[in-house]
């Protein structure tokens, strides 16, 4: 009879490769639902306290990106929306007179972020990113924050995300990345691969979510893969910029 040590041992074991399956895209789509169901009531506290609240910095960057003022009463979509941050945030900017679709495969996410924003300008969806119940060319603008490297495929994601855009909008990537910097890069990896599993997996109660992270970003492409892979699904106007020392990065495309 195994002890509970053993039993507890086996367990982690089990998650940490189905986990490391996930993040090869094995059951992907199933685990990072399930992952962000589970932690849900505690993303907001931990996406704050984990980033330093630098997020909401880097978030407000990528909705300027988007040039909401070309069209101020036009329909955009926040893909892989969560708890709906990036919504709420373009909401509460003085002449946005539009609406916002946030579309998340976790209903879980979305419910959290209830009351963010004003019913009615932020529309909650669940949806998968990779078939999404939109007509072509609906949206005028389009924005996914910290939510591509968990598509079961980025490039279908990236040509669907295409495909619901108005010709000329604007689709624009936040997204975590690994530092170039050898000095960054170490400090990066301590920070990812211990401190953050530790308190992340303590305040949730789900320690495979925060080992996952790091894992997803670490397996996400660099930038310029990331920008030869916008381009070869048709987007135009390609470009990217590093945030923070190379701990994230924006990118901007054009249908």
């Amino acid at each position: 009879m195994q002890s509970r040590s053993a039993t507890r041992d086996a367990q982690s074991a089990k998650a940490r490769d189905v986990a490391a399956a996930a993040v090869r895209g094995e059951g992907k789509r199933d685990y990072v639902r399930s992952v962000f169901d589970e932690i849900a009531p505690s993303y907001d506290l931990l996406n704050h306290l984990l980033s330093l609240n630098v997020d909401r910095r880097w978030r407000r960057k990528a909705i300027a990106e988007l040039q909401w003022q070309r069209e101020p009463a036009g329909t955009y979509l926040d893909l892989c929306a969560g708890t709906m941050d990036v919504g709420a945030a373009l909401a509460r900017i003085d002449g946005f007179s539009g609406r916002v679709v946030a579309a998340d495969f976790s209903e879980q996410m979305l419910r959290a972020g209830d009351g963010k924003a004003p019913a009615g300008v932020v529309v909650p969806l669940v949806s998968d990113a990779l078939r999404l119940p939109f007509a072509d060319r609906s949206f005028s603008g389009a924005i996914v924050a910290f939510g591509a490297r968990n598509l079961a495929s980025l490039d279908a994601g990236l040509a669907e995300a295409r495909r619901v855009l108005d010709e000329g909008a604007r689709f624009v990537i936040l997204e975590l990345t690994t530092p170039r910097s050898p000095i960054a890069r170490a400090a990066y990896h301590a920070y990812f691969h211990h401190v953050l599993p530790f308190i992340g997996g303590t305040i949730s109660g789900h320690r495979t979510a925060y080992g996952y992270l790091p894992r997803s970003v670490a397996s996400f492409p660099p930038g310029e893969e990331l920008a030869a892979r916008l381009r070869a699904v048709g987007f135009t106007g390609v470009r990217w910029r590093p945030l923070t020392f190379g701990i994230a990065a924006i990118h901007v495309a054009s249908r």
